[in-house]
């Protein structure tokens, strides 16, 4: 972007510094941590940095960029993976500073927080009342929940809780307008008109901004079950999952699949990696199951016992039925981490390597094999010299697929995205399950979203900022199919 800026920009600017302090108003090279997303592949140069510390602030930040017809674009800790955060020209709304835990109420089971909380330091609150909040990816450290739920994220424990959005109670949005929608309920029954709320999740800040969310709460497990498991093949870990929900109705928490070449992966960049089994297998499962109460369970056999020896119990049969080839149980806290350590290291192995075309599939449970098998096939069709990353939330179906293309080449990337989001979608899927669309999912949008649901989703847009200026050229194609295409990207980077 040009030094120069217009003197509707720069009255603007004055009017931002009048509400909340110049020293919280950012431009220029102070700008820097905002102009680059977490991939290091999206970058533009915002107008402005602006970090209100309220609601109130914000609305009036709002109410000031709609009469300047002024592109805003929200920013929570910045984890996104499909460029939803890229501001070239924008004021950048960032929401660290609305970081306010409002209210726990241990006995509702909900926590009222702003959306510039972390997701760790969520399940850190709720910790101290013997609660838990379950949603859990990798970047919780730095991901916040407003950015959390405009993405829905998901992450592996979707399988037992959902993502973001079974997560949520309620909502407080500022609309491009200024006008604050307070959705701030606390019910888990509200039949009054439209679910409003889950308008804006899911959203990316193209129609309103999150600043505070009710969220649900859960009882804080008290023991944990983790184990590694070698597969014969994905169907039998698909059978695996049906026995463990059986015997441990309401149990798994989390079923994760990384194949041999993830492993063989980890194992060469992870300095001190060790094979997870006594010998290679081609397919592993990370399994965990959770107990929340003492009789949590404890109907599966005529007294209690430890989910550890539970667990056992079933992979003992699967090994005597042959559906498991070998199992490692964690038999402490530093063990358990060890085995998530290998799970979590997907971002770190997918950044390592470029070029990649990293994505974000879904598919029905028992065509997870199917697609594998079928993307890459086509990707060796484009590519011979080309190689593949996967791992998968098996359990809901999630497979983070990364094709790694033997050559720079933009055109390549972009054939081997069409092809990989072309098999999931023959197999009932969907390209994109948990990762938003951005700027990177906008061509696969128009060609496998379903034309009325566009039409739809724009007619909802216009109503709701009409001078399209909440994070303008995201999420949803034009009508007149022009994209935003930044030269040189080649892959999302990821982190799955």
């Amino acid at each position: 972007m040009s030094n120069m800026i217009s003197r509707v920009q720069l009255g603007f600017l004055k009017s931002v510094e009048d509400v909340i302090g110049s020293s919280y108003v950012l431009t220029g090279t102070d700008t820097a941590a905002w102009a680059c997303d977490w991939t290091g592949d999206w970058r533009g140069e915002p107008l402005l940095v602006a970090r209100p510390s309220s609601t109130e602030e914000l609305a009036r930040i709002l109410r000031l960029a709609s009469a300047a017809r002024q592109p805003v674009v929200p920013a929570s800790g910045r984890t996104g993976l499909t460029g939803g955060s890229m501001a070239e020209g924008a004021a950048v709304i960032s929401l660290d500073r609305m970081n306010r835990i409002r209210a726990v109420k241990p006995d509702a089971r909900v926590m009222i927080a702003e959306a510039g909380v972390t997701i760790h330091r969520l399940q850190e609150e709720a910790a101290l009342h013997d609660l838990h909040f379950p949603l859990s990816f990798g970047a919780r450290e730095s991901a916040m929940i407003g950015g959390a739920l405009s993405t829905n994220a998901g992450g592996s424990n979707v399988l037992r809780y959902g993502s973001a959005r079974e997560q949520c109670l309620g909502l407080e949005v500022v609309l491009a307008d200024g006008r604050v929608l307070d959705l701030m309920s606390e019910l888990h029954k509200d039949n009054s008109g439209y679910a409003l709320r889950h308008l804006f999740i899911g959203a990316e800040g193209t129609l309103g901004i999150i600043t505070a969310a009710t969220l649900k709460l859960v009882s804080k497990p008290r023991e944990y079950a983790t184990a590694m498991i070698a597969m014969p093949s994905i169907g039998a870990a698909l059978k695996l999952l049906g026995i463990l929900h059986d015997a441990m109705p309401g149990a798994v928490e989390a079923f994760e699949y990384m194949p041999r070449r993830f492993i063989k992966t980890y194992l060469q960049k992870i300095h001190g990696a060790r094979e997870p089994f006594g010998a290679p297998f081609e397919h592993c499962i990370l399994v965990e199951v959770a107990r929340h109460s003492v009789t949590d369970a404890d109907n599966v056999l005529d007294e209690p016992s430890s989910l550890s020896s539970r667990l056992e119990s079933v992979l003992g049969q699967g090994l005597q039925d042959g559906i498991v080839l070998d199992a490692v149980i964690a038999q402490s806290e530093a063990q358990r981490r060890d085995m998530w350590a290998v799970r979590e290291a997907a971002a770190h192995l997918t950044l390592d390597r470029h070029p990649c075309v990293d994505t974000d599939v879904a598919v029905p449970l028992d065509c997870v094999d199917t697609f594998l098998l079928a993307a890459r096939a086509r990707i060796l069709e484009l590519d011979p010299q080309s190689d593949d990353l996967a791992v998968a939330h098996l359990g809901d179906g999630n497979i983070h697929y990364t094709a790694l293309p033997s050559r720079s080449d933009s055109t390549l990337c972009d054939a081997m995205r069409a092809a990989i989001d072309e098999e999931a979608i023959k197999l009932g899927g969907t390209f994109s399950a948990e990762h938003g669309i951005g700027l990177l999912k906008l061509s696969s949008m128009r060609t496998h979203k379903n034309s009325v649901a566009l039409e739809t989703m724009r007619a909802i847009r216009l109503a709701l900022d009409p001078f399209a200026i909440l994070n303008p050229g995201k999420t949803i194609p034009d009508a007149e199919g022009n994209f935003v295409k930044l030269d040189g990207v080649c892959d999302d980077g990821g982190a799955p």
